[in-house]
């Protein structure tokens, strides 16, 4: 009974308007809207994202009504899970629209042997060839989505002041990230290793391969011991949903970062400690799997302490003004 009162408690100042978590995602459709606007001949399937967005709308529109209609905790839950579910289907949309633009993985990939002497991405898991780790490096990677159900679930039951401002600050980062994978087209080893060759990359020759993401979305067969659960599970995982894009900086790093901070603002010693190995794994799991060049890992902790403490700042500069 305690917890049915508490997910249907009414709010006592109900906001008459969208959330910020809500708004952060209608700016990001509105900015990538006129993007597809103004390539939208060059795109190479522009009327689905058209009506991805118009769904988008509708059934943001639709919980909000709901939530006008019953202004409590729950429906609060449901407006934000909506927006959480929604990142998968935000996420191939990069794809879609940064294969217009000239690829950049021959720069970055150059960039890591001028820094490394070799490319950690090809050689890593070369390395560590034990199921055991193999199956450590890809349970860590496969924690992403559960580390935030569980992030902001955790504020949502026993913090819920501070809900709104979670939710914001890790929707508004992702945002920002995928912002980036529109605007800056890296898709990562696994695509560009094979798209290049693994003899030029061995001998460290980075070609450029033109447009050629623009057609093909093929990767490397992951490494590991392929008789492991998880491995199986991010092979499935990575058939549905994956695509040549996304790989600077690792939002995979910057947004588990922010995670641990958020578990350290929370007060409970015990999130924090929970989240923080998983941050650890999440640095080398990236680049084992070959996600990610090892300098997208750098980049991911840089930019994560940075959206968390920019979005921190937008929403109290939000809270101030609202009316």
């Amino acid at each position: 009974m305690k917890w049915i009162k508490f997910l249907f408690e009414i709010d006592k100042k109900p906001r008459r308007g969208l959330i910020a978590a809500e708004w952060v995602v209608m700016a990001y459709c509105g900015l990538t809207l006129l993007l597809m606007l103004f390539t939208w001949t060059k795109l190479p399937d522009p009327e689905p994202m058209l009506w991805g967005r118009f769904r988008f709308v509708v059934s943001t529109a639709a919980l909000w009504a709901v939530y006008r209609m019953v202004p409590c905790r729950f429906t609060i839950f449901c407006r934000v899970a909506l927006q959480m579910a929604l990142l998968s289907w935000w996420y191939p949309d990069t794809y879609s629209l940064n294969c217009i633009f000239p690829n950049l993985d021959p720069f970055f990939a150059s960039l890591e042997q001028s820094v490394f002497g070799f490319q950690p991405a090809l050689v890593f898991a070369q390395q560590w060839t034990a199921p055991l780790w193999s199956e450590l490096m890809y349970m860590s990677y496969s924690s992403y989505f559960l580390l935030i159900t569980i992030v902001a679930s955790y504020y949502f039951l026993w913090r819920y002041n501070e809900f709104g401002r979670t939710a914001f600050v890790i929707l508004a980062s992702f945002y920002a990230f995928y912002t980036v994978y529109v605007l800056l087209p890296v898709t990562g080893p696994q695509y560009y290793y094979l798209a290049a060759g693994l003899d030029n990359i061995a001998r460290g020759v980075f070609p450029d391969v033109g447009d050629y993401f623009m057609t093909h979305d093929e990767m490397m067969t992951m490494p590991g011991y392929a008789d492991g659960p998880f491995y199986q599970f991010m092979v499935q995982a990575h058939n549905a949903g994956e695509r040549p894009t996304a790989a600077f900086p690792s939002s995979h790093v910057g947004i588990t970062f922010i995670l641990l901070l958020l578990a350290w603002r929370s007060g409970s010693r015990r999130l924090f400690w929970l989240v923080l190995p998983f941050l650890l794994l999440m640095c080398l799991s990236t680049v084992y799997i070959r996600a990610h060049y090892a300098i997208d890992i750098a980049a991911g902790l840089v930019s994560g302490l940075i959206l968390y403490s920019g979005m921190q700042a937008v929403y109290n500069l939000a809270e101030r003004h609202a009316p």
